[in-house]
């Protein structure tokens, strides 16, 4: 028989909500944000809404909360989103409602992640180039995953604050030869060429085929685990082949080598838009697994090559987050925020 929902308290909701699967934790004012009473792990795609979702995470755990904060893929507007992977459309103050809580609090979910950069411990950040940060400079993050994300944080004073941007739909625009060919090659295929298009885990596998489709050698037994393989697995699988140390696949290769280019050229270009004197954050699944291969110099190189703005962009420190689970932490910090202004 479950277990009757404990007494909330003070208690706060947090999750970080993906088109596949969603991280959940439940967290106090006294805790914080490093020390949940519970977390967890759902298939989003086994449930029909966040609700029904939610209330089984908490069933689970007998536990009753008073607020939510929930980073979503997509854009946050009036307190409204929908998400780009499932069919679900947020509301706030609709979830706040169904789930008997006192508030619910949206955030887009590199949002989060930008929350999370002020809490990250020394172990959970890689840095590629130790720079010359600005105290109390702009900071950027962008996060190649599912898809290509976008955000930044600005100082207020007293801290940073983290705001979203879509900034990862902007246009790509090569800078060689090869990407000049590459974005015909999308073009003539797909109309428009963003960033997220050649730069995410979706975009990988389009910078496998126009190698292959160049004349590069492709191995039977990988295109049959390709074509096998659901659309979202596929770039775990080119980097996999890329990174194999006994016998590394040439297309994989490539293609992890210009989505490496690419994705500096992406960064500058956001540590450029935001004069992000504080440093670049890059976040995501995608770096996490390829540490060693952005340690290796090409990735800063190409991110620095940006002529006359080269001496600025050099100053501007870079790291990779490896932490885990950032966008739940950064979700879980923005909430119980909000409920310590609450409580005031």
């Amino acid at each position: 028989m479950p277990t009757a929902p404990a007494a909330s308290g003070h208690r706060l909701l947090a999750a970080d909500l993906g088109g596949t699967k969603t991280d959940l934790g439940v967290y106090t004012l006294d805790g914080g944000a490093r020390a949940p009473l519970a977390t967890g792990r759902l298939a989003s795609g086994d449930y029909q809404g966040f609700e029904p979702l939610a209330r089984a995470f908490l069933a689970a755990h007998g536990l009753a909360v008073d607020c939510a904060s929930i980073a979503v893929a997509g854009p946050v507007v009036e307190g409204r989103a929908r998400l780009t992977n499932l069919p679900w459309a947020l509301d706030e103050r609709a979830l706040a409602r169904a789930l008997g809580m006192r508030s619910a609090w949206l955030l887009n979910d590199l949002a989060a992640t930008a929350t999370a950069v002020p809490h990250l411990r020394p172990d959970e950040i890689v840095t590629l180039h130790a720079g010359a940060p600005v105290a109390g400079g702009a900071i950027a993050v962008i996060a190649p995953g599912t898809g290509l994300g976008e955000a930044f944080l600005t100082w207020d004073g007293a801290r940073h604050r983290a705001h979203a941007s879509e900034g990862g739909h902007a246009a790509f625009a090569p800078a060689s030869r090869e990407e000049a060919s590459l974005y015909t090659y999308m073009q003539e295929r797909l109309g428009p060429v963003s960033y997220e298009r050649v730069c995410s885990g979706l975009g990988l596998p389009h910078l496998y085929a126009f190698h292959r489709d160049r004349g590069g050698a492709e191995s039977p037994a990988l295109a049959a685990r390709l074509a096998a393989a659901p659309e979202q697995a596929r770039a775990h699988l080119i980097v996999d082949a890329a990174l194999d140390a006994a016998a590394p696949d040439p297309l994989c290769v490539a293609a992890l080598g210009s989505f490496v280019a690419i994705l500096g050229t992406a960064a500058s270009t956001l540590m450029l838009t935001t004069l992000s004197t504080g440093g670049v954050y890059i976040a995501g699944g995608i770096a996490a697994r390829i540490v060693r291969r952005l340690q290796e110099g090409d990735f800063i190189a190409r991110l620095q090559d940006r002529g006359r703005m080269h001496p600025v962009v050099a100053r501007m420190p870079v790291h990779v987050v490896v932490a885990p689970q950032a966008a739940l932490l950064g979700a879980a910090s923005h909430g119980l925020e909000r409920m310590r202004a609450g409580a005031q």
